[in-house]
């Protein structure tokens, strides 16, 4: 005896229901991806924006306070005591700055052989030509600038410096008389950036040009104007304006605002990559909720509505079968309906009735 072995086969029940959930989560699937899709670029467009916006802010803070400073020794550059390059004549407006601007700590000159000519304190004149903001000056920069752990005050300090032009015969070229120079205290221009806080792990600093600490939340950072030259966001920092940049920092994810101010310092604005996009796997979780709850519920439509459908067509195959038997079936239920299952079931009953009478016909005969 010969056997066939059979597999799974689909009926109409489940082709049905298979073809109602494609029509049905096909188009369902494709409206939900296209709205993630859009909510991943409008949160990060947000996340992106605000991160620019703050590095925007705190660089224009940056720049205006040291805009600032330099106008003030511009100014006082061009007086005439300043010009003689004589320490009786510049201690008193020295001093005079020193008092006006309380964040500055000592205010002097210097002589184009780097010997100090006037300081705002009563200390000995002393040789500062090797000095880095001396030298900027010296070499024909409009301004010098250093970032320095002050001697004074053991704290983080920025040394700004510009011309003393004096006399020339020639009045198209500026001769250089001197150096003027002011230590400032940057405590008022970092905390604007210490403070700073977004969300509950993002937060700024600042950075020289060579990498060293300015501005730091972390006071040993700061204290100590540590190197911060191998900082994955200082390795990636631009060559001018601000760039968004992503990498690993102590195990996390973080992003960040790269920007350049003016005097060529580094501002960094960053956040944890986890807590800056959170709002982007809230969103996708809600999103696949919504989308699983929705599927349940095409599923449990579907569902019944193949059921409703291939029924009458089960109940009417099981009658046929019985009238190919010889069983007399009283009612077809599907009479009724008024559509194709219907016509389908007149059909059938005309068929079974024709069958009967054959079979009474050929009873008789016999």
């Amino acid at each position: 005896m010969s056997s066939k072995s059979s597999g799974f086969r689909m009926g109409i029940f489940q082709k049905m229901l298979l073809t109602m959930l494609i029509v049905a989560v096909v188009p369902l699937g494709a409206i939900w991806y296209i709205d993630y899709k859009s909510s991943i670029g409008r949160i990060s467009n947000n996340i992106t924006q605000q991160l620019g916006n703050i590095s925007d802010k705190l660089v224009t803070h940056v720049n205006d306070w040291v805009t600032m400073n330099l106008k003030l020794l511009r100014q006082n550059a061009a007086l005439a005591d300043m010009l003689s390059m004589q320490a009786e004549k510049q201690n008193p407006i020295l001093r005079t700055m020193l008092n006006e601007y309380e964040w500055s700590y000592l205010v002097f000159t210097i002589g184009p052989d780097g010997m100090n000519v006037g300081r705002s304190d009563t200390k000995k004149p002393k040789f500062y030509g090797d000095r880095v903001y001396v030298q900027q000056v010296l070499h024909g920069a409009s301004m010098g600038k250093q970032v320095i752990i002050s001697r004074t005050t053991g704290k983080p300090a920025i040394i700004l410096s510009a011309p003393i032009h004096g006399a020339s015969q020639n009045i198209d070229i500026k001769k250089l008389a001197g150096v003027i120079a002011i230590g400032m205290s940057i405590e008022e221009m970092s905390e604007r950036i210490t403070n700073l806080q977004i969300g509950k792990t993002g937060y700024a600093f600042l950075l020289d040009e060579n990498g060293k600490v300015v501005a730091h939340q972390k006071e040993e950072y700061a204290k100590t104007s540590a190197d911060f030259s191998d900082h994955p966001a200082f390795l990636a920092r631009p060559a001018s304006g601000k760039k968004f940049v992503a990498y690993e920092l102590d195990g996390k994810k973080v992003v960040a605002f790269v920007q350049k101010t003016d005097q060529d310092w580094i501002m960094i604005t960053q956040q944890d990559y986890a807590e800056a996009y959170s709002a982007i796997d809230e969103a996708n979780r809600k999103a696949l909720i919504l989308l699983g709850v929705t599927l349940l519920i095409v599923t449990l439509i579907a569902y019944m509505f193949s059921q409703r459908l291939t029924k009458p067509i089960r109940n009417l195959t099981r009658v046929a079968d019985e009238m190919s038997r010889g069983k007399a079936v009283v009612k077809i239920q599907e009479m009724g309906r008024r559509d194709e299952i219907g016509s389908l079931a007149a059909a059938i009953d005309r068929m079974g009735t024709s069958i009967r009478l054959a079979i009474e016909r050929l009873s008789a005969k016999i």
